[in-house]
C-alpha cells in the first residue's frame, strides 16, 4: 500500500491499466500496487491504478478525455551511472516528443528531458554524485504564475509537516540572465511531507499551465487534517468537486482521507458503489458521511 502522504496522479483517456503495465516495464525497481474500479461515475467507469515507479508512488486515473497533459509537472528521473540514463532514455523516446536532447550540459553530465508517447514529461539526468531522489515531481512555473515558484514552495512548506527547502539544491537567475529573470527561482529542490519535489521559474513563452491532468494527493488522517488543507490549499470555488481543488498558484490538488482510500481498495463492490455515489457530490470530503453508507 502507498507509504507516502503526498503523491502525483496522473489522468489518462485510455486503458490505465495497460498504460499502468507499460511504465512499471520500463522504470526499475517498480510495481502496480493495486487497482480500483468505479461505476457510474461521470466519466463511465473510472479506472485508478496505484504503481511505484522507482521509488515513487503514483496514481493513474483513467477516466476519460479532458484536457491535454503538459510539461507543466513533469518527473525528474535522476540516477547514478550514465548507463542508467541512457537505458531509460531508450525505453521512453519511442513516440516521443524531444523537449531537450540526451546531451551534456552545464548542470548534468548526461540530461535530457522528453514527453513520451501518453504526453508525460520526464527530465532523465545523471546525479553528478548527489544524494537526491530518483523520482521527483518538478513544477515550471510559466505565463501568469512565472515568478511565483518560491512563493508557492514556501507556502506549501508552511501547510504540510515535514516540509522544508533543501538549501544546498537552489539556485537562482543572476542579472546575466535579465531584469525579468533576476532573483527568480532557476531550480529548487524541496521537501513536502518528507518527499522531495522540485520549483523552476521560465520566462520562456511556454502555451500551457497547470491542469486538472496532472494533480497532487494529498492523504489525510482525520477530518480536521482535510479541513485544515482545504482552508489553507483552495483558491478558486469552481474548481472543488469531489475533494478536488485548485490552489492560488493554478495547481490541483486531491485532499483525500487514508479511511476513503482503504474503502475504495477493500470494500464490497456494493460499499464501492455506495461510497462513489457518495462522494461524487461532495466539494471537500466528509469522513463521517463515507463512513456511514459504507
Amino acid at each position: 500500500m502507498i507509504t507516502q502522504p503526498i503523491i502525483p496522479c496522473i489522468w489518462f483517456e485510455g486503458d490505465v491499466e495497460a498504460i499502468a503495465e507499460w511504465y512499471v516495464s520500463k522504470f526499475p525497481d517498480s510495481f502496480i500496487d493495486y487497482t480500483t474500479k468505479l461505476t457510474d461515475t461521470p466519466s463511465g467507469e473510472t479506472t485508478i491504478a496505484t504503481v511505484s515507479l522507482a521509488g515513487q508512488f503514483f496514481q493513474l486515473l483513467g477516466a476519460g478525455p479532458l484536457k491535454e497533459r503538459n510539461p507543466s509537472i513533469s518527473y525528474m528521473v535522476t540516477f547514478p551511472t550514465l548507463e542508467e540514463v541512457e537505458t531509460l532514455w531508450n525505453e521512453l523516446v519511442e513516440g516521443a516528443e524531444v523537449l531537450m536532447p540526451l546531451d551534456t550540459y552545464d548542470f548534468s553530465e548526461r540530461y535530457g528531458w522528453l514527453k513520451d508517447k501518453y504526453g508525460v514529461s520526464w527530465q532523465i539526468m545523471h546525479s553528478g554524485g548527489m544524494d537526491i531522489q530518483t523520482v521527483t515531481p518538478c513544477f515550471l512555473f510559466v505565463g501568469d504564475v512565472f515568478g511565483r515558484a518560491e512563493a508557492a514552495m514556501n507556502d506549501w512548506i508552511s501547510i504540510f509537516p515535514d516540509s522544508y527547502v533543501l538549501e544546498d539544491h537552489m539556485i537562482r537567475y543572476e542579472a546575466t540572465d535579465g531584469p525579468e529573470l533576476e532573483g527568480k527561482l532557476n531550480y529548487a529542490r524541496f521537501v513536502l511531507s518528507g518527499r522531495e519535489f522540485v520549483a523552476m521559474d521560465s520566462a520562456e513563452n511556454h502555451q500551457f499551465a497547470f491542469n486538472e491532468m496532472q494533480s497532487l494527493i494529498a492523504f489525510c488522517e482525520s477530518q480536521a487534517e482535510i479541513d485544515e488543507y482545504w482552508a489553507k490549499l483552495s483558491a478558486v470555488p469552481e474548481a472543488e468537486q469531489c475533494g478536488w481543488l485548485q490552489d492560488r498558484y493554478g495547481v490541483f490538488w486531491q485532499i483525500v482521507p487514508w479511511e476513503m482510500e482503504e474503502m475504495l481498495t477493500t470494500g464490497t463492490k456494493e460499499q464501492l458503489a455506495r461510497v462513489t455515489q457518495a462522494f461524487l457530490p461532495m466539494k471537500k470530503i466528509d469522513v463521517a458521511a463515507l463512513r456511514n453508507v459504507y
